[in-house]
């Protein structure tokens, strides 16, 4: 069977976190806005890479502006957010009309790499799912009720994206009604009853959400040269 490959990118952040006026997805790295970075990771791991950009309407401006950076522009469709996660990516579903492997990604995520793109892709044509994961580096403690103990933080991991799915687990998924319980798209492919599999995530696929964190892509890109 032959799928599609959809790219959900959701830039719905107002970089509050970063104390600036422009939304942190548009903020420059290395010579480009970050969102930029993230659209070309998914067009140069595949060729043939659908994107759906889902943005508040506040943000279309912007957007368009950096789809004239790229010299060959993938297949991209903007699409309007939602007043949460689950409804953002709600309405990027709305563009995936046949089978297809469907990518949720964070639009803060500018340094993930077409391996990990294309492992995940992989991983979800065999398993149906591949959620990225990697391991906790610190001690982690749990706090309750005026107590915390320590806790073997070798039971967790910590959850990156791209979250991927075959379209027929996700798109019956986001037909449940809403939940708070939905802290990202695993979870909601959770309720119908699908396990997820997880895959190697990478220590570089940062999500920057604070001006350390800018400081940080901006080293890592510089090493990749």
């Amino acid at each position: 069977m032959e799928y599609k490959k959809v790219a959900i990118i959701v830039a719905g952040g107002s970089g509050t976190r970063m104390q600036n006026a422009v939304p942190k997805q548009f903020l420059d790295l290395s010579g480009k806005p970050i969102l930029y970075h993230t659209i070309a990771a998914f067009a140069v791991a595949f060729p043939d890479m659908e994107v759906v950009l889902v943005l508040p309407e506040a943000h279309f401006t912007f957007a368009n502006h950096l789809l004239q950076a790229f010299d060959s522009l993938p297949a991209i469709t903007i699409v309007k957010g939602g007043e949460t996660r689950f409804h953002s990516v709600k309405n990027g579903l709305q563009q995936v009309k046949e089978p297809a492997v469907v990518f949720v990604h964070d639009g803060v995520r500018p340094l993930v790499s077409a391996t990990l793109i294309r492992a995940c892709y992989e991983a979800a044509l065999s398993h149906g799912s591949a959620i990225p994961v990697i391991d906790i580096k610190d001690s982690i403690r749990e706090i309750s009720a005026g107590s915390n103990a320590a806790v073997n933080r070798d039971r967790f991991k910590i959850i990156q994206t791209p979250q991927t799915f075959l379209s027929d687990l996700i798109l019956p998924a986001f037909e449940l009604p809403y939940d708070p319980l939905f802290t990202d798209e695993a979870t909601v492919v959770e309720r119908l009853g699908h396990p997820v599999h997880l895959v190697a995530g990478e220590e570089a696929n940062i999500k920057i959400t604070k001006p350390l964190d800018l400081t940080i892509a901006e080293a890592l890109l510089k090493d990749r040269g």
